[in-house]
């Protein structure tokens, strides 16, 4: 394959799982949303059938890798580092046009959200001292979660070990199943097995910190929402987001290193 259709490819899935899987988060969360408080189990299986839906229809060109864990730990296992920069560029701007792409779709119901009192505050809820003022704006606002992952307890060794985790499950499949005959990239059972397998994440290891699992996944939609200009949105939690990159790096490689002393 191509260096231009590794990158046509990875962009155009990537942003396709970030529309799905972005789509549902916004669906269950804003106001004016018919799925509004749909819940967990929706948010779990949308991101599944993103994944699904994603790896079909890029895998063609690029092997649907679609997140840069997966693209370095096909490089450790291969020995083939060339396409590594093409893949990691793809996903990142696919990832951007994915979030700005869920923005479009659920602009009115964003608008709503954010300038209803009860969600975002009245006057008197306000924070009135300047300290308080920069934690809002520095911290994650109330729509990030549409766009990237937070921990429900900020404990930083945790959530770092618990992507690793989340990751290293994830890849630890990519790996051992469903590769394409170049064993670049996920094969037609392959993309199915993985969307499961990102459901089953998400159920049973998504609670503490909302399963980024994908660096790109996380890193392209906080840069969207911070370049958004939506009304009241709040931070874009800078101070968090070195953990959903560095996690999931480090996962796939972990995953590499297990995939060669255990299958290879």
């Amino acid at each position: 394959m191509s260096s231009s259709d590794i990158f046509i490819g990875e962009t155009i899935g990537t942003a396709l799982l970030i529309l799905l899987g972005g789509g549902v988060c916004a669906a269950v969360t804003l106001k004016a949303s018919k799925a509004r408080n749909a819940g967990w189990l929706a948010i779990t299986f949308g991101w599944g059938f993103a994944v699904l839906t994603a790896v079909y229809t890029s895998a063609p060109l690029s092997g649907a890798h679609l997140n840069p864990a997966v693209t370095l730990a096909l490089a450790i296992k291969n020995g083939d580092w060339g396409d590594v920069p093409v893949y990691w560029a793809g996903q990142l701007l696919g990832a951007m046009i994915g979030a700005a792409l869920v923005w479009a779709a659920y602009y009115g119901q964003f608008h709503a959200h954010l300038t209803d009192k009860e969600i975002v505050g009245g006057p008197g809820a306000q924070a009135t001292t300047a300290k308080a003022v920069e934690a809002q704006e520095k911290g994650a606002g109330p729509v990030l979660g549409v766009f990237s992952t937070g921990p429900e307890i900020r404990n930083t060794v945790q959530n770092l070990i618990t992507e690793i985790i989340g990751t290293v499950v994830l890849v630890l499949a990519v790996l051992t199943q469903g590769l394409n005959d170049s064993g670049k990239g996920l094969g037609t059972l392959g993309a199915l097995v993985t969307a499961l397998v990102v459901v089953s994440i998400g159920l049973s290891l998504g609670g503490p910190t909302g399963y980024a699992i994908n660096p790109a996944r996380d890193l392209g939609p906080r840069i969207v929402h911070a370049l958004l200009p939506l009304p009241n949105k709040g931070g874009s939690d800078w101070g968090y987001a070195w953990i959903p990159v560095a996690g999931p790096l480090i996962g796939g490689a972990v995953a590499a290193g297990l995939y060669h002393l255990a299958f290879a």
